[in-house]
């Protein structure tokens, strides 16, 4: 998986701006699906037709990644910018960032502050993509730009930005590749502007109407120095989901993870998770409400340009979802 993994967090995607990324998704999945559709919000839907005995089950993992937008170019064409989804101006400082068409820019901090003990704040940044003037800057107002960063694995160690949530993108991607025959009729769907709205996820599931829903999204750890307590580690296996900061995940849902996890003897977490949420949020809402969950892959420094995860969570987060698929 390590090539797919590359191949996505390596493409460009913010929130608002997927069609790059959903192209290199629709590439590698059209050959194993039953119907591939875009719907109206650019969300790519991926079915897999089971055998009629089943349920009508939605998998969703969200194609696009934070970033910057810029908002003003001022006379020596340097831009100042906002964020798009939940990006600090600490992880911004001396960061390379690509716009759509590859152009890059540095991410500069002003010299002259009245306090440089405290966080910078975002209108103290400015982004250099070595322009002379404005009139010469190829960067406007409204282009959107992430963070660069080769993929690197060290180990079981994966290391790239955008894991969040590429990393759930491979995961239902490769799910699907092993997917031989399955009693429910799958819909994969690669999510739009999760990051800002979960508005894509809503939509998408609105259309399907599913007996149940799962997504597939990164989380946070307790297992670095001096760290907000939680008990989620890398290489512990996938987390499954019992709250997070804008839902409870249905009992339903979890306890089918969790016995499905225990029958194959995957390992496995339990996760609460304090600050954030994820599309099963929102999908749990969708007309008269879905029974909604999510599975989730522990990591490290989610939001930055160095995001983390371990290669046996992604794994047997494979594992786990076959062995939901392959059983009614």
């Amino acid at each position: 998986m390590r090539e797919l993994i590359r191949s996505l967090v390596e493409t460009y995607g913010p929130s608002g701006a997927e069609e790059q990324i959903r192209a290199t998704i629709r590439a590698e999945v059209e050959s194993f699906a039953d119907e591939v559709r875009v719907d109206p919000l650019g969300s790519l839907v991926v079915r897999k037709q089971g055998s009629g005995e089943g349920k009508r089950i939605v998998l969703a993992a969200h194609m696009d990644e934070v970033g910057v937008m810029v908002t003003y170019v001022d006379e020596k064409g340097f831009a100042r910018f906002t964020h798009i989804g939940g990006v600090s101006p600490l992880t911004c400082i001396g960061a390379r960032v690509a716009f759509a068409d590859g152009r890059v820019g540095v991410v500069g901090l002003e010299e002259k502050r009245e306090d440089t003990s405290k966080v910078p704040k975002f209108e103290q940044l400015y982004i250099d993509v070595g322009a002379t003037g404005r009139d010469d800057c190829p960067v406007h107002v409204g282009d959107a730009a992430v963070f660069v960063r080769p993929f690197v694995a060290q180990g079981t160690r994966l290391i790239a930005k955008a894991m969040d949530d590429r990393i759930g993108c491979a995961v239902l991607i490769e799910t699907l590749r092993r997917l031989e025959r399955t009693p429910h009729d799958v819909y994969f769907v690669f999510s739009v502007q999760e990051e800002t709205t979960l508005s894509g996820a809503r939509t998408s599931t609105y259309s399907i109407e599913p007996d149940l829903a799962i997504a597939v999204d990164v989380t946070g750890t307790g297992d670095t120095p001096e760290c907000h307590p939680m008990a989620v580690e890398l290489g512990k296996g996938p987390a499954v989901k019992v709250q997070d900061r804008g839902m409870i995940a249905h009992p339903s849902v979890r306890d089918l993870l969790v016995q499905r996890a225990k029958e194959a003897g995957i390992p496995y977490q339990l996760e609460v998770l304090e600050r954030g949420t994820t599309d099963a949020a929102a999908m749990q809402l969708v007309r008269a409400g879905v029974p909604s969950g999510c599975l989730s892959i522990p990591c490290r420094y989610i939001h930055s340009p160095s995001e983390m995860v371990d290669e046996g969570d992604v794994e047997n987060s494979v594992r786990l979802l076959l062995e939901v698929l392959r059983a009614a």
